[in-house]
């Protein structure tokens, strides 16, 4: 669906409930909301958070974060001073946070309303995890990996060698784990000092995944997917050749699900290929796991959902380009950010909620928390 200019442009102000390109209709589109200021399409590169009372926020690349509420309406438009490429986090009492290309990193209300800035020396798209303490972890283009208290005061920061666009991921232990464009894999302690670091091949971009006994996933630019034990250690490398942002996600068995450069791979926790999909362009959104085993992907347009063997089940296309990481709530409705939509859907056999994993999808859970302590209640 295509709307004049003039129309999109003020279209974020009321809920869309737009057809879908879909031949065979597999899903249900429950709504469609238009993001505000659509200048920009297939731009969009942060996935949706979801609020526990079912409050979509979703940011955008021309610097707006919007919250929609369960059915498809607008709540609160909030705008910073640049792009926003970092997704979103909601912390227990509400507040959202979320870093952008304005150097600064921001607390917002519930109600829409700026509570802090914290300004840092360089872009900020790494989405930030928050610990149990309420601590809040995220790294920056300016080489620092920053860890703020709750009322926006510094912590403490560490620098690296490279660039942190690495969105951190939180152990159960208070470890906290990311990598940065120096090659290297970090695990810090809470209070900032090192534990260990890996070197790889290549830039890290990826956002780490923990399994349910402690494992660390990540890629690396170099066509790796390492899995590391707690203390630094490797258990295993696969070579997939993907050299993308992709972040790795679990399943309740604990298979591992990365997509890469044109496909997505299942891996066993053994580090064997189970299956692989071929797609038709590089993948950089991670993919999302149901708790009936359903494996929902992105390659470019399509969203394409897989059984655990590998089969597909079903396929939807989309106007555009799916240019984030989907998300499932509670209620297993599945979000997915497209160019310049938002879109609400279920299977139109039914939706499972998020599979009750150590890591199923991008940053942990629908809160975007980035701590696997979270993923068994979502």
């Amino acid at each position: 669906m295509r709307l004049p200019h003039s129309v999109r442009a003020a279209a974020w102000i009321f809920s869309l409930a737009a057809p879908i390109v879909c031949h065979a209709q597999p899903a249900t589109n429950l709504w469609q909301f238009m993001l505000p200021d659509s200048r920009n399409e297939n731009r969009n590169a942060s996935s949706p958070a979801i609020a526990p009372d079912g409050t979509v926020y979703q940011a955008t690349f021309l610097g707006d974060l919007v919250a929609v509420t369960p059915d498809g309406r607008p709540k609160w438009k909030f705008k910073a001073g640049r792009e926003i490429k970092s997704s979103p986090a909601i912390a227990d009492d509400g507040t959202i946070y979320f870093g952008s290309r304005d150097w600064k990193f921001y607390a917002v209300s519930a109600q829409g309303r700026l509570k802090w800035i914290f300004p840092t020396g360089a872009w900020v798209d790494s989405s930030p995890a928050i610990g149990a303490d309420g601590t809040i972890y995220f790294g920056s283009w300016d080489t620092n990996f920053y860890a703020l208290n709750p009322d926006g005061t510094k912590k403490w920061s560490f620098p690296s060698g490279g660039i942190i666009d690495s969105s951190p991921a939180i152990g159960a232990d208070g470890t906290i784990y990311f990598g940065s464009h120096d090659k290297n894999f970090y695990a810090l302690n809470p209070n900032g000092a090192k534990k260990w670091a890996f070197a790889t091949g290549g830039q890290i971009g990826s956002s780490p995944a923990i399994g349910a006994d402690g494992t660390i996933y990540f890629n690396s630019t170099d066509g790796n997917l390492y899995a590391l034990r707690p203390d630094g250690t490797e258990r295993w490398r696969l070579r997939t050749g993907g050299a993308t942002e992709s972040s790795p996600v679990l399943d309740g068995q604990g298979v591992i699900y990365l997509a890469t450069d044109n496909g997505t791979v299942a891996v066993s926790e053994d580090g064997k290929k189970l299956w692989d999909f071929n797609g038709v362009a590089p993948m950089n959104v991670s993919p999302v796991v149901a708790a009936d085993r359903t494996v929902y992907l992105s390659p470019w347009r399509d969203l394409v959902a897989f059984g655990p063997d590998g089969k597909q089940l079903w396929r939807l296309t989309l106007d555009t380009t799916i240019s984030a990481s989907p998300a499932i709530g509670n209620d297993g409705t599945i979000y997915v950010t497209h160019g310049i939509f938002l879109n609400a859907l279920i299977a139109t056999n039914g939706s499972a909620p998020l599979a009750k994993s150590s890591w199923p999808m991008f940053h942990a859970n629908p809160r975007h928390t980035g701590r696997v302590s979270d993923s068994s209640k979502h």
